[in-house]
């Protein structure tokens, strides 16, 4: 199993301080827990997009061209690339310069993305979301794998044997596809060939579940091997300690934060009480030994191979949330990787050497692998 950490760039009062970061503060955070994730064995790190408050994740290329800097192993992820709402040509000329910053490192997750705001600001409704994100996938996977493009949708001007440069260092750029809950992203990412990435946080695990079905069922209806299709998923909550009773009650005051936001939004609760969130979420809250059972019992329903953990920090000290990663490193992902066999991540290319430079075909087998989009 492959394990990401990912941030949605989230910017409010602490749980535990109350204190509200600046936003140079709050970027400067994310970038120390990438350059932690790497240095503690994670294989990628996502950045998410939204645009309303509290988020800050409006620019996730900008985000992680950064971050590519800083690091130098880590796959760049993002989480998701809200492509209903940007003009293909400009998303892909942002993300194959990442993907060349990056020695070939990038991972695109799209999806339509959710929110109210994002309406306002881009003029997107719930109507034609769904025929903004499928024409716009479209024409952005076109844009990876040809050099000259001639196109014409509804929603942006018609390409005419038009060139978009610079082209990306990996041929393709492998594309996951978020969903949530919604079987269009499932179709599209049959359809095509391409990963899926459930959300698996808000929910249960039944409505995932039987989304990745439908995924799979579709996935052999348009003539691919079934063996080839690639999940990965999400989770709801992290933070790992010795003992569960400890766990707990470090992260109570971050979920009881998390409900009294729902009640200024008006919203239900899915999970009333931690106990109950931490017994029919995702979340990996509790011991090594209760995570390392978690996820081999989400395992055996969604088949996933990759997944995440949002692991901000909010409400830990720095020392707690070191403390949890390095028990997730040293305990869990041993295990899980042992137990839970996964296709290899593409490996940066760089200039420093053979061993560090695979060649074209080495890296084209090794996205084949993975289940990259051909």
């Amino acid at each position: 199993m492959k394990f990401l950490v990912l941030t949605l760039i989230a910017n409010g009062p602490d749980p535990v301080t109350g204190r509200t970061p600046s936003a140079h503060e709050r970027f400067r955070r994310v970038i120390d827990h990438a350059v932690l994730a790497e240095e503690l064995g994670f294989d990628g790190y996502a950045v998410g997009e939204r645009h309303e408050r509290p988020f800050f994740s409006s620019a996730p290329p900008v985000v992680l061209s950064h971050l590519a800097a800083r690091t130098r192993r880590i796959r760049l992820f993002t989480g998701v690339t809200t492509l209903s709402l940007l003009d293909p040509v400009r998303a892909f000329e942002d993300y194959a310069t990442l993907d060349q910053l990056s020695d070939g490192r990038l991972e695109l997750i799209i999806g339509k993305g959710n929110g109210s705001a994002q309406a306002k600001l881009f003029h997107v409704t719930e109507h034609d979301q769904w025929d903004r994100n499928r024409e716009g996938y479209e024409l952005f996977r076109r844009l990876w794998r040809r050099n000259r493009v001639t196109w014409s949708g509804r929603f942006r001007p018609s390409l005419t044997d038009a060139e978009v440069w610079p082209r990306p260092l990996q041929r393709p750029v492998r594309v996951w596809h978020g969903s949530a809950t919604s079987r269009e992203s499932v179709e599209l990412a049959a359809r095509y060939g391409d990963p899926l990435f459930s959300a698996n946080v808000t929910n249960p695990i039944e409505p995932y579940a039987e989304l990745v079905r439908h995924y799979r069922e579709r996935w052999a209806h348009h003539g691919h091997d079934p063996a080839d299709a690639l999940v990965g998923a999400g989770t709801a909550g992290f933070y790992l300690a010795r003992n569960s009773q400890d766990a707990l009650a470090t992260y109570r005051p971050i979920f009881e934060a998390r409900l009294r936001i729902l009640a200024r939004m008006g919203v239900e609760p899915v999970f009333a009480t931690l106990e109950d969130f931490v017994a029919r979420s995702s979340a990996l809250v509790g011991s090594p030994a209760q995570a390392i059972e978690k996820v081999h019992r989400y395992h055996a329903e969604l088949g996933h191979e990759v997944m995440h953990v949002h692991a901000d920090g909010d409400g830990l000290t720095p020392a707690e949330h070191r403390a949890a990663l390095e028990l997730f490193q040293g305990e869990v992902a041993p295990e899980l990787r042992r137990t839970i066999p996964s296709r290899p991540f593409a490996e940066p290319v760089r200039p420093d050497g053979p061993a560090s430079t695979p060649t074209e075909a080495e890296r084209g087998g090794a996205l084949a692998a993975t289940g990259g989009a051909g």
